[in-house]
């Protein structure tokens, strides 16, 4: 208990002696995670959209007016995995669901003599990528007309999404190398200040591990205070672009959950930790190991 007191103790000093170093780290820290934290919840938020728009994908196929063409193009339909579901539309049905749309000017509507819309069998697929598939069977087909989908629209969002993946592991990288650079050197500059006290200490017994564990909870504790001041400043961030976004696009559907957030936080803490004792271990261990070989 006393060892750890003195450890302790010692990691004050470090913090206290170099405080400029040490906010300057710090702030360094706040950055790097918070760019982190953006790039996770913009990838997550991506995916979440590409997701969404799969979901309410579907394909419209419009059938002749006929009701054995309608069941067999909605039983050959039920037959791929690749769909979630199958329905089949009458004329009658479509000409309301417009009538509905069109609104106040759906009196125009009924100006018409009859119904001009052909029957359809409305098909959802479980992913994008099925839908071209599925449509080219059913063109195939002598008792479809026509087939309508926005498969494109999905395609490319999966394409930006596939981009925004690889763009956030490259900001991640950068940020993480950026953050282990950062406490790397800080750990360095703060043992090379130390430099004549630490050689005292080797020279008096004292173990290495007694040296490292200063620096190494100096490194751990700047690694975990600005990965969890992002994470608060995140939290408070992401429920202010949310609201301004949700206000501005109402048809945008974001993740609001506040769990994603918790969890992200979460995991940038347990990364802060990670990269503090990294970074300071290896750049303590260095300096003493050199220390120790010119004695």
């Amino acid at each position: 208990m006393a060892t750890f007191r003195y450890i302790l103790r010692d990691t004050w000093r470090l913090l206290s002696r170099h405080w400029g170093l040490s906010l300057l780290t710090l702030l360094t820290s706040v950055a790097v995670f918070f760019l982190v934290g953006v790039s996770f919840l913009f990838v997550l938020n991506t995916r979440y959209l590409v997701a969404t728009v799969e979901g309410d994908l579907v394909v419209q196929a419009y059938v002749v007016n006929s009701p054995e063409a309608l069941e067999t193009v909605a039983r050959k339909a039920s037959t791929y995995d690749s769909v979630s579901s199958v329905r089949i539309v009458t004329s009658d049905e479509a000409l309301e669901r417009l009538r509905a749309r069109l609104g106040k000017q759906a009196e125009a509507v009924s100006l018409l003599d009859e119904n001009p819309l052909p029957p359809s069998v409305e098909i959802q697929v479980k992913r994008a990528v099925f839908a071209s598939v599925i449509v080219r069977e059913l063109i195939s087909m002598p008792e479809v007309e026509d087939v309508v989908y926005a498969g494109a629209v999905v395609e490319r969002l999966e394409r930006i999404s596939s981009f925004v993946a690889r763009l956030s592991l490259v900001i991640l990288f950068i940020s993480m190398a950026s953050a282990s650079l950062v406490l790397f050197n800080t750990i360095r500059i703060s043992a090379y200040g130390r430099k004549e006290e630490i050689n005292t200490m080797l020279l008096v017994g004292a173990t290495r591990n007694f040296v490292i564990f200063p620096y190494v909870f100096q490194g751990v504790i700047l690694g975990t205070c600005g990965a969890l001041i992002s994470a608060v400043f995140l939290w408070f961030s992401y429920g202010f672009a949310i609201e301004t976004l949700q206000r501005s696009l109402p048809f945008l559907d974001l993740l609001t959950d506040p769990g994603v957030i918790l969890r992200l936080g979460a995991v940038l803490v347990s990364a802060g930790v990670a990269v503090g004792w990294i970074c300071s271990w290896l750049a303590a261990s260095r300096f003493i190991r050199l220390a120790s070989r010119s004695h």
